[in-house]
């Protein structure tokens, strides 16, 4: 039996693509598969994934004849995974040797239906550590417990899916796929669904992924119309939690953060294309104007002067009829 399920979706990364291989080489053991997803890349990344099938072991090649997004990519990846836990890794990142071996030996000794990890980001040459937001380690606990509180940093916020391992059994449950179609923030929803319908989760004191900032080619450095797609992300969010037993205790964590979101991206809006920064300020508004009033507004209360503000401009901004997320 296959044990651990790699997902590594691929777009146009020719230059990072081989580090990236040659990571999971130091990290192959007879019983993992590595998935590799080309997501329709235009330049020579589907020729080094080629090679990488014959060259890898546990290599399995699928390519896209249409980009779909990471989301949709990953899903490829999720539905082609034989192995008893999964994880994932992006196309321009890498590992340390024999992180692997160590993730799955910690989903062995806990047992539970997903563990965390922490990682380091790469940007240029410069390297930082970032922890899971959550104090105790190697502990199982119950996801809906590291959720809260609302006016901090949590497990919630730290939405990276290549962080971890997850059981088979979360995705018998339909608790893994990704929101088919999301361009940016799809691991928004998916960490949130994950924290309020597993069962038990850890965080663990292990790192092994590399994470790369910067890359020209990612969204995070395009201003154009896909990174607006983080409305219909948050939107997912809030709509979801508040149909949760406990919305009246999570709604204002899933409120506040989508608020932070909304200001972080008003506050660099002059590195969206001029036609993308209107529509997301006229998007946002309505999206602020969706979400739940009362706990909106207690949320703006408990934010600091500048967002606040900033915010509520934009709440009583005019928007156009024709405007919808």
């Amino acid at each position: 039996m296959v044990k651990l399920s790699v997902i590594v979706p691929f777009y146009n990364v020719q230059q990072y693509a081989p580090d990236t291989l040659k990571s999971l080489r130091a990290n192959a053991r007879d019983d993992f598969e590595f998935i590799l997803v080309d997501d329709c890349s235009r330049d020579e990344t589907p020729d080094i994934l080629a090679r990488a099938e014959r060259e890898l072991p546990g290599a399995v090649y699928v390519r896209h004849e249409k980009n779909g997004g990471l989301a949709t990519a990953r899903n490829t990846g999720i539905d082609k995974a034989r192995g008893e836990y999964l994880t994932f890794l992006d196309g321009d990142d890498w590992l340390a040797p024999g992180y692997y071996p160590r993730l799955v030996a910690a989903m062995d000794e806990l047992g539970c239906d997903f563990v965390r990890t922490d990682h380091v980001q790469c940007t240029g040459r410069t390297r930082a550590i970032h922890r899971v937001p959550h104090g105790r380690r190697g502990v199982v606990m119950n996801p809906r417990d590291a959720i809260l509180p609302a006016d901090r940093s949590t497990s919630v916020d730290y939405a990276y899916a290549w962080a971890g391992a997850y059981h088979r059994r979360l995705v018998d449950r339909g608790l893994v796929h990704f929101t088919d179609g999301l361009r940016t923030a799809e691991d928004r929803p998916w960490i949130w669904k994950l924290h309020r319908e597993a069962e038990s989760f850890a965080t663990v004191s292990l790192m092994g992924v590399f994470y790369r900032r910067g890359v020209a080619s990612s969204l995070t450095q395009i201003g154009d119309v896909r990174q607006l797609d983080f409305i219909r992300a948050f939107d997912q969010v809030v709509a979801e939690t508040a149909k949760d037993q406990d919305a009246e205790k999570l709604l204002p964590k899933a409120v506040r953060t989508y608020c932070a979101i909304i200001s972080h991206h008003l506050g660099s809006i002059e590195r969206f294309e001029p036609a993308v920064a209107r529509k997301l300020k006229s998007m946002s508004a309505v999206a602020l104007r969706r979400m739940p009033q009362d706990v909106l507004e207690d949320a703006l209360d408990s934010m600091d002067i500048e967002r606040a503000s900033r915010l509520r401009r934009l709440r009583r901004r005019p928007v156009s009829s024709g405007v919808a997320a």
